[in-house]
């Protein structure tokens, strides 16, 4: 919701399918394509692939590009960590202004989607 709302304020256009598999390159994201294989990475299992991905985006959003990519894909783990180890449901002031983002990329399939009973899709 949050990089929606921001690419409307400085006029941008992002195609948040992204995290979905669509074609990243689409999507109106600089470096797009690693930025989900590196995060896809960091969450893997595969020490080669966290590297790979690592290096590549270190590569064309530079080192300050790296180590915020990480900080959000950290920061996003920690927080979902959070909220579903304590079953922390979806606060209310969020669950109608995200609804028709929650429902087009279809989060209601994820099993924590459970803790916000109403929320899902």
């Amino acid at each position: 919701m949050l990089l929606r709302v921001s690419g409307q304020s400085d006029g941008a256009d992002y195609d948040v399918q992204a995290v979905n598999g669509i074609d990243p390159e689409d999507c109106g994201i600089e470096h797009a394509a690693e930025l989900v294989a590196f995060a896809e990475a960091v969450l893997g299992p595969s020490d080669e692939e966290r590297s790979r991905t690592r290096a590549a985006l270190a590569v064309c959003a530079g080192e300050d590009g790296l180590v915020d990519a990480a900080a959000i894909v950290a920061t996003f783990s920690m927080m979902v960590r959070i909220a579903d180890g304590t079953g922390i449901p979806l606060d209310g002031v969020l669950d109608a202004p995200s609804a028709e983002l929650r429902s087009e990329l279809d989060l209601a399939r994820f099993a924590s989607s459970a803790n916000t009973p109403g929320a899902q899709g």
